[in-house]
């Protein structure tokens, strides 16, 4: 009677297991957050007050990631790969376009593909973080950046594109390059935010 007890109890758990292997939970423990877009970030960090983020990153090459790929030389590298398109490959996309491969439910209105590497590339999807309350509250400590999606970027992101598998890498000096691309909101704007709440 025992020994039927115990192997009952040991095809339920496998059965179980196998269940949840193949149908997996009912929900993502990580779910995916709305890409909004560098046009919709622009609305807030674009002036001088608030540090310029916007206009540094539109002056650069970030911000012309995808437009890059249909200039002759990339087109040139990609011939000798095997593509025939840059700007529809895959191997290309992943690291020149921002949300390259999210499903497209979860590209907001203002997304665009032409925005390059922009802001969500690096600093995570905005659609629960971009709302000027929920900022101001990452900004005095009050909200933690993780918690609504925001990405605090460090060479572990940076790598995850400028590294040995792309074909015109040559060497990456994050404190070098990370320093070329600095958009820090402004210290008096972050004492500003702390002073209000």
């Amino acid at each position: 009677m025992r020994r039927t007890w115990i192997g009952t109890l040991i095809v339920l758990t496998v059965v179980a297991a196998v269940w949840y292997m193949l149908a997996g939970p009912a929900y993502s423990e990580e779910t995916q957050r709305t890409f909004i877009g560098a046009s919709k970030c622009k609305t807030c960090h674009k002036t001088e007050a608030q540090g310029q983020q916007y206009v540094l990153w539109e002056k650069a090459a970030h911000s012309k990631a995808y437009e890059t790929l249909a200039g002759e030389s990339a087109k040139a590298i990609a011939k000798e790969r095997g593509i025939e398109d840059p700007q529809t490959a895959a191997e290309c996309l992943k690291c020149h376009v921002t949300a390259y491969g999210v499903d497209k439910k979860f590209l907001g209105e203002k997304y665009a593909i032409t925005d390059g590497v922009g802001c969500e590339s690096c600093h995570g999807a905005g659609g629960d973080y971009s709302k000027m309350k929920t900022m101001k509250a990452i900004t005095s400590g009050e909200t933690e950046p993780a918690s609504v999606g925001l990405v605090i970027p460090n060479e572990k992101t940076c790598v995850g594109c400028h590294n040995e598998e792309s074909p015109t890498f040559k060497e990456f000096d994050f404190e070098k390059m990370v320093a070329k691309i600095a958009h820090p909101i402004p210290e008096e704007r972050k004492a500003k935010y702390k002073a209000a709440e």
